[in-house]
């Protein structure tokens, strides 16, 4: 396992380096943020004084060699815009996107695999095919059209819930998270299921096909054979086979809605990392668009890493792979 992990790790490095000198590359030779922070005023030794100030007057391998020398000490950069360092500004939106993915995959589990196993059990019967339908629009449905018909339907027309803000939070472990007050909730609710629509209906069929899959093989066979209850041949024998595939798909999904959580996060308003990397792209504020990309290809990168060690505690035949590799 330590060969395993190492390897990985190395793997990692160089995705790493290659990532960062792409982002780099593409972000810094788009536009030219001096014509929108300097004043249209603002004299020729102003605007020079500021090109200095930022760095933006060496030529761009310059640039990037001191981004890599910085970010091997954990600098990232300031953001031309707030005048802090770019990390910082993140690091203070993270809890927020975290504790939407983190809720939105929760959702996904715990919805998914229950209706996925009923639609593998019972294929040919109304739930079934009720719940497959479910699905197909699941993956269709556009999700900033869903965000809009829930803030109209359970927001302006019900008056459920409410359509924008995180609402009231509480310290835990001095992270602020929203889910321990009512308030909170209330405010979590929409985002989170907007966002877990796509992945709600990615588990129904990963768990409705491993099922269906899972019940011609010989040991569930052989399960009945000996007289074992359908409830445990089920809950044993089917759903620890089909959690592999369910367990490596939903790790690279969390990565993948960490990332492209903008448009939900847009639509309500809800103050993470999407909000902060949009208004940054508008102001082309390059320092806090690279940090974040950054951030996220190490995010992607750990998620892997998780998911592989994951994967081989699952299965033990991937270790065994690895071994005789």
């Amino acid at each position: 396992m330590l060969v395993f992990i190492i390897r990985r790790l190395l793997q990692s490095t160089a995705v790493l380096a290659v990532v960062s000198l792409l982002v780099f590359v593409g972000i810094y030779a788009i536009g030219n943020p001096v014509d929108i922070l300097v004043h249209p005023e603002a004299t020729q030794a102003e605007r020079e004084a500021m090109i200095v100030a930022m760095g933006l007057d060496k030529p761009m391998w310059m640039q990037y060699l001191v981004f890599v020398a910085n970010a091997l000490r954990g600098d990232l950069g300031n953001s031309f815009v707030y005048s802090s360092p770019a990390i910082a500004l993140i690091v203070e939106r993270m809890p927020a996107t975290l504790e939407l993915a983190v809720t939105a995959i929760l959702i996904s589990v715990v919805a998914g695999i229950p209706l996925g196993l009923w639609a593998g059990l019972r294929p040919h019967r109304f739930a079934g095919r009720s719940i497959m339908l479910f699905s197909i629009l699941g993956f269709s449905l556009p999700t900033f059209w869903v965000g809009l018909m829930v803030i109209m339907v359970f927001s302006v027309q019900l008056g459920w819930l409410p359509s924008s803000g995180r609402g009231a939070t509480t310290l835990l472990l001095g992270i602020p998270v929203s889910f321990l007050s009512w308030d909170g909730i209330r405010h979590l609710i929409m985002p989170a299921l907007n966002l877990a629509l796509f992945n709600i209906a990615m588990v129904i069929r990963l768990t409705r096909a491993g099922t269906q899959e899972a019940l011609l093989q010989d040991y569930v066979k052989f399960a009945r054979a000996k007289g074992l209850s359908e409830m445990r041949i089920i809950g044993v024998h089917v759903l620890k086979n089909i959690l592999v595939p369910i367990v490596t798909v939903l790790g690279l999904q969390f990565g993948a809605i960490i990332a492209f959580a903008i448009v939900t996060e847009s639509i309500f308003a809800w103050p993470g990392m999407g909000k902060l990397i949009i208004d940054s792209i508008m102001m082309l504020d390059r320092p806090v668009v690279v940090a974040y990309l950054m951030l996220i290809v190490v995010f992607f990168v750990l998620i892997n890493l998780i998911v592989d060690i994951a994967y081989s505690l699952l299965d033990p035949r991937v270790r065994l792979s690895e071994a005789k590799g």
